[in-house]
């Protein structure tokens, strides 16, 4: 990825010296190996700190809401779709934005890779897709293609959907025979397979929040976990209010959800987050044939009314 990085870079510092933007969000090297940091390029020499590899799996997104400035980003292709979903619901408008759009394939998943050590990882590396990761007694060369993020080996939008300019050639779309096996998985469960398997799933949800923080979708004024008057939801580790947070909050992503991951990315337990919105997305696909983040010029469909819609719920 060392030529998208010298692109991003290049770019980055020429945007901030002709003063185009006031900032650029980016990533940065993390402290320990396989993590980056999202950075705020003010300055051409701050832009220098710009790195992109395949640990670049957060949504910078994020950083977009209700920003007042002139701001460049760059934008992975889930980034751009929440980009786009930012301006279709007045987060943040177009004019406003310089997209630096990067073709993305797909991001590795830290936890599979750590599952393959003993020790403490000390090093990485990657050349084309070949990672070589360090650890205090062992050395391995990995293919990043066994290793990805599951929303990654389902993702057909790779490509940034808006950008102003691309750091390289567009890369061929993937093409998934089955993009909702997981879903179907759990749909086939019976009503006791299905309790229990979410009870399983949100067992070791401490309430940290850390999946609303990190979702590019989370950005009402007060979130419903907060507020008292009424109060929705306890604040203890309660299994109903446990349950109510993640239900009405992947919800509140139906029609809207680009499944990017940060949900999952962010999470200190390993909660496959992901398993509250996949199947709205499904439904949404199925019903209306809607991808989120796809068109600015379209809202969601649970956005918007028509005297077309089916009324068959109702009768």
């Amino acid at each position: 990825m060392d030529s998208y990085t010298t692109k991003i870079r290049e770019l980055s510092a020429s945007l901030l010296k002709d003063e185009k933007v006031d900032f650029i969000i980016g990533f940065k090297q993390g402290t320990i190996p396989m993590a980056t940091s999202p950075h705020i390029a003010r300055t051409p020499e701050q832009a220098e700190q710009f790195i992109w590899d395949n640990n670049c799996r957060i949504n910078l997104a994020n950083y977009l809401t209700d920003r007042k400035e002139k701001i460049g980003i760059i934008a992975k292709g889930c980034d751009s779709r929440n980009i786009v979903t930012h301006i279709i619901e007045n987060k943040i408008k177009r004019e406003q934005l310089h997209i630096i759009g990067v073709p993305c394939k797909g991001m590795i998943n830290k936890t599979k890779i750590s599952a393959l050590f003993d020790r403490e990882i000390t090093g990485y590396s990657e050349t084309g897709d070949t990672i070589t990761i360090k650890a205090l007694s062992d050395e391995k060369n990995i293919n990043k293609n066994e290793v990805l993020n599951s929303n990654c080996t389902t993702c057909t939008h790779r490509n940034p959907v808006i950008y102003d300019e691309l750091v390289a050639d567009l890369v061929e779309e993937q093409i998934v025979e089955d993009p909702f096996s997981d879903v179907r998985r759990i749909e086939e469960m019976n009503a006791d397979e299905k309790w229990n398997h979410f009870e399983e799933l949100l067992k070791n949800c401490i309430r940290c929040y850390a999946c609303r923080n990190a979702c590019p979708l989370c950005y009402c004024p007060t979130c419903f976990v907060d507020e008292s008057g009424p109060q929705w939801v306890g604040k203890g580790q309660d299994t109903t209010d446990v349950r109510t947070f993640h239900y009405l909050r992947a919800y509140h992503c139906a029609g809207r959800c680009t499944d990017c991951g940060a949900c999952v990315e962010a999470c200190p337990m390993d909660i496959n987050v992901r398993d509250f919105t996949r199947k709205l997305n499904k439904d949404s696909l199925e019903i209306y044939g809607w991808e989120a983040g796809l068109d600015v010029n379209k809202r969601p469909p649970l956005d918007v009314y028509s005297p077309d819609d089916p009324n068959d719920f109702i009768k």
